[in-house]
């Protein structure tokens, strides 16, 4: 009986609970840095709601060769909570917008002991699930050649062949056309010569 009541009252006052809907959420997949530098960690979410002011976010980190991950970053109610006893204390700032669906953090003086696979989680209530996003840190003395530079050079190598033979090609069929014009030139004036002076002959 008191079900139908809530029921009929919903109805009759036009109050629906708001559904949640699936939140999709976005970070890099690997990002590669220098000893001693500074790094930016992008986190955003897409979600079908108005950003809300309950709105959260959340990164975690797993060391390599390590299966303990621990958190490191909180965002709740406008106010950013940083880990103040872990690997990431004093090193770690929130750079992102909420407004904007933005969750990054900024980590700062990296060492060969920060790299790992971060993970960011966000919420926009009603809208609370979702699968969240990694991305891995490779700290390196020296930046590495990326496979798509040396895949880049090279194409760029062979386009540059391509176009060198095309040229070739049809400047050579030039020279070849231009030498059978003179010839044909040369031809055609040596037979008007030898029949003007047959003309001349005959005369």
């Amino acid at each position: 009986m008191l079900t139908v009541l809530a029921l009929t009252s919903v109805v009759l006052l036009g109050v629906v609970p708001e559904q949640s809907q699936a939140i999709t959420i976005y970070t890099g997949w690997e990002r590669h840095a220098l000893v001693g530098s500074d790094i930016r960690l992008s986190c955003s979410f897409f979600s079908w709601r108005w950003i809300s002011e309950d709105v959260t976010f959340s990164w975690t980190y797993r060391p390599d060769g390590s299966r303990d991950t621990i958190s490191i970053f909180h965002y709740t109610g406008g106010e950013a909570y940083v880990d103040n006893k872990g690997p990431f204390r004093d090193r770690l700032e929130f750079v992102g917008n909420p407004n904007r669906r933005d969750g990054s953090i900024l980590i700062k003086n990296l060492d060969f002991s920060d790299n790992g696979t971060f993970t960011c989680d966000a919420k926009n209530p009603p809208d609370i699930v979702g699968r969240p996003s990694s991305v891995r840190l490779l700290v390196f003395e020296k930046l590495p050649i990326q496979a798509g530079v040396i895949t880049g050079a090279i194409i760029g190598v062979v386009l540059g062949l391509l176009v060198l033979i095309v040229v070739i090609y049809y400047l050579m069929r030039f020279l070849v056309a231009r030498r059978v014009f003179s010839l044909n030139v040369s031809k055609h004036g040596k037979k008007k010569k030898e029949g003007s002076q047959q003309r001349q002959i005959k005369v």
